[in-house]
């Protein structure tokens, strides 16, 4: 698939998540095999106004390429505007969330709340490609809800304007993570529009990446399943090569790689800011290791990271095998 001048063949995508795709998440999954990647989104107006914690989201660096910047508004001026603001970041493409359910945002008009009104967000559209000379893609939803997708009228529309690519997530904003996402949408959209499709929604395990590339798509994006396990990425790639799923990672792989990820976290944020934001991952890297509940309560309450790296290493050194290792898909 081609997105201005990037060709990837196949890729696997990092999905933007707020609080989760930041620096030190990215690189990790990029060095797992993540083909490309997406910042946390950012909101228009926040970057317009030069909100220094907005800014700082959709900082890119040289090794995560190729990369979008994400950005969501309702306001086409301000889009147009933010879009801009973005392309002086330097990434690879600018990507719009048109498919955030979250009520703070939906409810405003942004993200996926411009599902609906079609010519809302045509214009939304209009305004962030007038604002940058980069591609721009669009990640959005099938539609409100069941009685109203409109996903198909939305991908010619995006084609008709000189969108670049589109990730669906394929389930409606009034499903928001619950149910099953519907993965025969993204064949009716290969078989409509001739603009990349990339697949979203429920691939959590390599069985999954291969099946939903069976329907036709043309990249698949990871979220939620590259929080619970990064290494999904890798062992994708290595299943649709060989047809063999490779062993989940030893209990000792599992905490190295979550102290090297806290410390490259802590090295971008500093360590109370960077240890105390880094809690949310601790419930993927130990996922379904029994007798972790003592272990996990007693790493929410630290913030110095030689103490958390001590209290890891010392779980590790306990485990009754370092050679047993535990599916982290439970």
């Amino acid at each position: 698939m081609r997105i201005g001048s990037i060709e990837l063949e196949k890729p696997l995508a990092l999905a933007p998540m707020e609080d989760v795709t930041d620096y030190s998440f990215r690189t990790l999954c990029k060095e797992l095999g993540a083909d490309l990647l997406y910042t946390e989104f950012a909101s228009s107006e926040a970057l317009i106004r030069d909100v220094n914690k907005t800014l700082s989201k959709i900082r890119v660096h040289d090794e995560e390429r190729p990369i979008a910047v994400q950005i969501f508004g309702s306001a086409e001026s301000s889009m147009e505007a933010a879009a801009t603001v973005a392309e002086q970041a330097r990434p690879d493409f600018i990507d719009i969330n048109c498919g955030c359910w979250v009520k703070k945002v939906a409810l405003r008009g942004a993200g996926a709340g411009l599902l609906q009104d079609i010519k809302k967000f045509e214009n939304v559209v209009r305004g962030v490609l007038a604002g940058t000379t980069l591609p721009v893609t669009v990640k959005t939803r099938l539609g409100w809800d069941a009685e109203n997708i409109i996903i198909l009228d939305v991908a010619r529309m995006l084609e008709g304007l000189g969108v670049q690519a589109l990730t669906v997530h394929c389930r409606t904003r009034k499903q928001g993570h619950s149910g099953e996402a519907d993965w025969a949408w993204l064949e009716k959209l290969k078989n409509t529009v001739a603009m990349p499709i990339i697949g979203n929604g429920d691939v959590t395990e390599p069985e999954d990446v291969k099946r939903m590339f069976a329907t036709g798509c043309d990249g698949v994006m990871i979220g939620r399943g590259a929080i619970q396990n990064p290494w999904l990425f890798a062992q994708a790639k290595h299943y649709m090569a060989t047809g063999e799923v490779p062993d989940p990672p030893s209990v000792p792989e599992r905490i190295a790689l979550c102290i090297k990820h806290l410390r490259r976290a802590v090295d971008v944020k500093g360590e109370k800011r960077g240890s105390i934001e880094f809690r949310k991952h601790y419930s993927g890297y130990l996922r379904n290791l029994p007798h972790v509940a003592k272990l996990r309560a007693e790493l929410m309450q630290l913030n110095e990271v030689e103490l958390i790296v001590a209290r890891l290493n010392q779980f590790c050194d306990n485990w009754p095998s370092t050679a047993e290792t535990l599916d982290p898909r439970g």
